[in-house]
């Protein structure tokens, strides 16, 4: 990915997998790999930090003759993931404003014109 990804933004990716269910460390890197390029070694920090501030909480449960830990998020850390997502709706929407502002005026414009140079052909 060309974008870097901010702390806060990897937070809410984190925060946003754990909402939808209590999983272990291995799952989780998996869920939030599938939209950010991230390694075990960039996400278990991530998790410590979040632990800390008191967003998500762990436990262990036996499988296979050892424990996994399981990562699970705490009201403060869905506090917090509500805020993300509002921050992100407003974010995403400055962001689209500029980069896709020429997209939009040029399908206005086109509308206008009655369709795309394509069409004439």
């Amino acid at each position: 990915m060309v974008f870097q990804l901010g702390s806060a933004l990897l937070d809410a990716c984190v925060l946003a997998v754990l909402d939808q269910g209590d999983t272990y460390g291995y799952v989780l890197t998996q869920r939030v790999k599938e939209v950010v390029d991230i390694s075990e070694s960039t996400l278990y920090p991530v998790l410590r930090r979040l632990q800390k501030d008191e967003a998500l909480t762990t436990y262990d449960q036996p499988f296979s003759g050892r424990n996994r830990r399981y990562y699970q998020i705490t009201q403060a850390g869905r506090d917090r993931l509500q805020m993300y997502r509002t921050e992100w709706s407003s974010y995403k929407q400055s962001i689209d404003h500029i980069l896709l502002e020429k997209v939009e005026k040029v399908e206005r414009v086109e509308k206008v014109e009655g369709g795309s140079k394509d069409d004439e052909n």
